[in-house]
């Protein structure tokens, strides 16, 4: 490990023991509530299938841009001062990427992709140069050129407006795609598993925070909401059903935790591909879900006994049934089991969702009602049923 003044830009790593979040860390996630805000008002702006398209896209982007800073501080030290210098600089960028969000598709494209790509780029370079010399180095050498050429993407889509989406389409296949082939280059081939030395639960932790910092954009719409409508008996009823449906969101994702005893391979050789499945891949999934709700929050607060189209319907039973979805795919990653209680809950959306399409027979408030009673049903049973799961 390099140290600059006796300090080295590297966690010093010992058995066992999971690395604590650094202060700094949780201060480079702050823009991430700005972004999140962002996300929500661009879709909420465009719910149509072309606006959910490009929501998906910046969103993917977002992520992306968290997932691997996270990563990284698997291994940096958040106490050397020029890692506190790059997560500075990284932050900036990522304000960047959320001040350009409304216009990313419009004039403001160049900027967005730009600081996507900056951010990428400069951060992986970091860890190339902290880390030289050392597996991980050339492990992040290989993650350089798959960012670099999905960074190709990025800007030329930026540059080609009439081509943009499908531009940048390939460029988030290109960025999700790398971990997935173990980040293979030709003539150098690929990366192996075990040369990254994680600490999963430090992973685990930032994924935590990141899915509060989710539910805590919710709270925010829901308040700047309230500010501009008139306080009547169903806008305060809609106001209760959105704040009971991210207490459950919250209960059935920090209620259900893997234990020791049914993870799936909890030491063995291919913890980076469980940690990669369970953190890079589902957790996008469940910050997507939190991000459609509160979008479905405001819908129902703003017109509680509207008209329910099919933008309503989708983000009233599209939000949980997306955290679920992910939270699927979290528990089979962490178990290799699939979670029939979520499977069933899940359907039971879909099902509601057909129902309301079809009939009409239900006001936004209603829908939101019974959605929330899904949630309210699956978190009584895993709060009752016996415990395959438990705190880690």
């Amino acid at each position: 490990m390099h140290t600059s003044g006796g300090e080295s830009v590297l966690r010093q790593r010992r058995a066992g023991e999971a690395p604590e979040v650094g202060a700094i860390e949780l201060f480079f996630d702050l823009v991430y509530v700005f972004a999140v805000i962002q996300l929500s008002h661009f879709l909420l702006a465009h719910l149509t299938g072309l606006g959910i398209a490009e929501t998906a896209v910046l969103f993917l982007a977002v992520w992306w841009g968290w997932n691997y800073t996270a990563w990284a501080m698997n291994w940096l030290n958040p106490e050397h001062t020029a890692v506190r210098v790059l997560l500075a600089v990284l932050m900036l960028a990522a304000l960047g990427m959320s001040v350009s969000l409304p216009a990313a598709f419009d004039d403001e494209a160049l900027l967005f992709a730009g600081c996507y790509v900056f951010l990428q780029v400069v951060r992986t370079a970091f860890v190339v140069w902290a880390c030289r010399g050392l597996p991980l180095g050339r492990n992040y050498t290989h993650l350089l050129v798959w960012s670099v050429l999905a960074g190709v993407f990025w800007i030329v889509g930026a540059l080609l407006p009439a081509h943009q989406l499908w531009l940048w389409v390939v460029a988030v296949v290109v960025d999700y795609a790398a971990p997935m082939v173990r980040f293979y280059l030709p003539g150098l081939g690929s990366r192996a598993e075990h040369t990254w030395p994680l600490h999963r639960e430090h992973l685990a932790e930032r994924n935590r925070l990141v899915f509060i910092i989710a539910l805590g954009e919710s709270i925010l719409i829901m308040g700047f909401a309230l500010v501009d409508v008139e306080l009547t008996a169903p806008v305060i009823a809609a106001t209760v059903l959105g704040f009971a449906g991210l207490v459950l969101l919250w209960w059935n994702y920090f209620g259900f935790r893997i234990s020791h005893e049914v993870e799936h391979d909890p030491e063995g050789s291919h913890q980076t591909a469980i940690a990669r499945s369970a953190f890079a891949y589902a957790h996008a999934v469940m910050i997507a879900g939190a991000i459609v709700l509160a979008v479905s929050i405001e819908q129902v607060t703003l017109h509680p006994l509207g008209h329910l189209d099919a933008a309503v319907v989708g983000c009233v039973t599209g939000g949980p049934g997306l955290y679920l979805l992910g939270n699927l795919l979290y528990i089979r990653a962490r178990t290799g089991k699939l979670a029939v209680s979520r499977l069933v809950v899940l359907l039971l959306l879909a099902l509601l969702a057909v129902f309301a399409l079809l009939t009409h027979a239900v006001t936004p408030i209603v829908l939101a009602g019974l959605s929330t009673l899904c949630m309210l049903g699956l978190a009584v049973y895993s709060s009752s049923a016996r415990p395959t799961v438990a705190h880690a």
